[in-house]
C-alpha cells in the first residue's frame, strides 16, 4: 500500500487524475498522521477535518462526473494561522485573538477554496509573525522534526514542521525578513518569498507591511512553483498587488530540470559569508555551487556592502511599523479583553496580558524609534540604508542572473538556547532580511546535512523583482542535482519521529 504522505503534491495530483487515489483518502491518510504526531511536533493550533474531508468528498465528486478541475484540486493544504479564515479561529499565535473567528476569508484563503484545495487547518507561528524560532507562540513552540529538541525556524516554523514531519504535502507562509526561508532552510524543506506585492496581503494580519509577503512552502521546487501559481495575482483589494500576470514558476522548473544551465551567470554575495557561518552549512553550499557550475552555470562573486547594515535598519523598520499595526488591539473592537474602571486602564490591562514579550519588545522600540525627536535619526536614516541596499541589489544584477547565499549561518539550534538573548536571535536572519528591504524574490532549498551534526542546511537563491521564474529554474536545476546525490529522493529526508506512544 503506497504511503500518499510521503509523495509529493504534483504526484498527487497526477494519481487523482489516473484515478489511483481520492481526494479523501489523501486527506485522511494526512489527518491520521496529523493525530499520530502532532502532539509531538505540534506544528498546528487548528485542526479542521471535518471541513478538510468535505472539501475532498467534492472535488472526488466533481472528478468523478467529469468536471474539469484545477491543477492541485484535491491535494490538502496547511496554511499559517496569520491568514483570517472563515470558519476556522485565527490568532497569528497570539492570546489576545484567542477564539477569534474571522467573518471573512484572506483573499489567498479564497484562492485556496477556488483552488479545490482540503484546507487541514492552521499552523503555529511566532506571535504576529516576531520571532526566528516559533518559540514566541503565545500557544507554546513547534519542535523541528529533525530533532525535537531544535527550532523548526520562525516566524512560519509550524508551516515548515508540517512538511517535514509529513503532516502536510504543502503550506503557506509569511516572510517579513526571512519567515518562509529561514524555517525551510533548518526542516530541510523548499520556501519562496515572491516578489513584494505578487501575491495579495488582503486578510493577512499585519507585521511590517512595507515588508511582508505571502508565499508557498512545499518538500520540492515543483510544489511550490504550482503553489505560487494558485496564490498569486492581481488584487484590486490590496493597494500593494502588483497589477502584472502571475510568473510562470511551472514551466521554469520544468526548464530547470530538463535544460543544462548555459549562459546563466551565478552571483555569490561576498558579504553573506565568512565569520558566524557554520562550516558545515559553508561547506554545504559550497558543493551546491559546483553542482551547478557541473550543469553549465557561471559563477562569480558580487559585492553588497550595504548590507551590513541591513540587520540595524530592518529592526528598526519593523518594529516601528509593526507598532502602528498593532494600535488597532485595544480591547475595545476585538480579541480579548481584560475589564479595567477606565478605557485607558482596560487598553493597558488588555495588551499587558495578551501580547507576549517579544511583541511587547517591538512595540515598545518602534513607538520609540517614531516618536518626536527620534523618527528622523532613527526610522528616516533605516529607510536611507534600504535605499542604499537596493542600489547594491540593483549593481549585483547586472552582474548575474541571480544571487546566492547560505539561507541560515547555522543548522537549526536548541529549543531555549537564544531566547535569553534576542540579538543573537536576529542574527539568524541576516542571510534573509535584505531582500526584504528591496521587495525581491527569494527561495530555499535544501542543500543537504551538516556534517558536523547531520542536521539541514539550506541554500538561499534571489532574483531581480517580477524575474521570480528564475528562481525556480535555478532551484529545480540544483534540486535535480542533489536528488541524483541522495539516491532519487527530491528532499533531503527527516529521519522518522520516534512519537510518544
Amino acid at each position: 500500500m503506497t504511503d500518499w504522505t510521503r509523495a509529493s503534491a504534483a504526484q498527487m495530483a497526477a494519481a487523482m487524475k489516473a484515478g489511483e487515489v481520492t481526494s479523501v483518502e489523501l486527506t485522511q491518510a494526512h489527518l491520521d498522521r496529523i493525530a499520530a504526531v502532532d502532539a509531538d511536533v505540534h506544528a498546528f493550533l487548528h485542526v479542521d477535518a471535518e471541513g478538510a474531508l468535505a472539501t475532498a468528498r467534492e472535488v472526488d465528486e466533481a472528478r468523478a462526473a467529469g468536471e474539469e478541475l484545477p491543477a492541485l484540486a484535491g491535494v490538502p493544504i496547511a496554511v499559517k494561522d496569520i491568514l483570517v479564515t472563515q470558519g476556522m479561529p485565527t490568532t497569528a499565535g497570539s492570546r489576545i485573538l484567542e477564539g477569534w473567528e474571522p467573518p471573512y476569508d484572506a483573499t489567498v484563503t479564497r484562492k485556496i477554496r477556488e483552488a479545490r484545495m482540503p484546507i487541514l487547518g492552521k499552523t503555529n507561528m511566532d506571535e504576529f509573525a516576531m520571532g526566528s524560532s516559533t518559540e514566541h507562540s503565545g500557544y507554546g513552540p513547534t519542535r523541528n522534526p529533525w530533532d525535537l529538541d531544535r527550532i523548526p525556524g520562525g516566524s512560519g516554523g509550524g508551516s515548515a514542521a508540517s512538511l517535514a514531519a509529513w503532516e502536510a504535502p504543502l503550506a503557506i507562509g509569511s516572510d517579513t525578513g526571512g519567515s518562509i526561508r529561514q524555517p525551510a532552510s533548518v526542516t530541510g524543506t523548499v520556501g519562496v518569498k515572491p516578489t513584494y506585492g505578487g501575491v495579495s496581503r488582503y486578510g493577512a494580519i499585519a507585521l511590517a507591511s512595507s515588508l511582508d509577503q505571502l508565499g508557498p512552502c512545499a518538500r520540492t521546487v515543483e510544489d511550490a512553483a504550482y503553489l505560487h501559481e494558485v496564490m498569486g495575482g492581481h488584487d484590486p483589494m490590496d493597494a500593494t498587488s502588483l497589477d502584472e500576470p502571475v510568473p510562470s514558476c511551472v514551466d521554469a522548473a520544468r526548464q530547470g530540470r530538463e535544460e543544462d544551465l548555459a549562459g546563466v551567470r551565478i552571483g555569490v554575495i561576498k558579504e553573506l559569508s565568512g565569520e558566524g557561518y557554520q562550516a558545515g552549512v559553508e561547506q554545504r553550499f559550497e558543493e551546491s555551487l559546483e553542482l551547478l557550475k557541473a550543469r553549465g552555470a557561471e559563477v562569480v562573486e558580487v559585492s553588497c556592502p550595504s548590507f551590513e547594515y541591513a540587520l540595524a535598519a530592518y529592526y528598526l523598520i519593523l518594529p516601528s511599523e509593526a507598532s502602528s499595526n498593532l494600535a488597532k488591539f485595544d480591547s475595545v473592537r476585538f480579541g480579548l479583553r481584560v475589564e479595567k474602571a477606565t478605557v485607558e486602564k482596560t487598553m493597558g490591562a488588555t495588551r499587558a496580558e495578551g501580547f507576549g514579550d517579544e511583541v511587547k519588545r517591538r512595540i515598545i522600540l518602534g513607538t520609540y524609534a517614531l516618536s518626536a525627536g527620534y523618527y528622523d535619526a532613527y526610522y528616516g536614516s533605516a529607510q536611507k540604508v534600504r535605499t542604499l541596499i537596493q542600489r547594491d541589489f540593483a549593481a549585483a544584477f547586472e552582474q548575474a542572473d541571480v544571487l546566492v547565499s547560505p539561507t541560515t549561518p547555522t543548522t537549526p539550534f536548541k529549543l531555549g538556547e537564544r531566547l535569553d538573548d534576542p540579538l543573537a536571535m536576529y542574527l539568524n536572519d541576516v542571510a534573509t532580511i535584505p531582500a526584504n528591504l528591496a521587495g525581491i524574490p527569494g527561495m530555499s532549498l535544501p542543500s543537504g546535512t551538516a556534517p558536523e551534526d547531520g542536521l539541514p542546511t539550506g541554500f538561499q537563491i534571489l532574483a531581480p523583482a517580477h524575474e521570480d521564474a528564475r528562481m525556480y529554474r535555478i532551484g529545480a536545476a540544483l534540486e535535480k542535482a542533489l536528488a541524483e546525490q541522495w539516491g532519487g529522493h527530491l528532499t533531503a529526508q527527516a529521519p522518522e519521529l520516534e512519537v510518544a506512544k
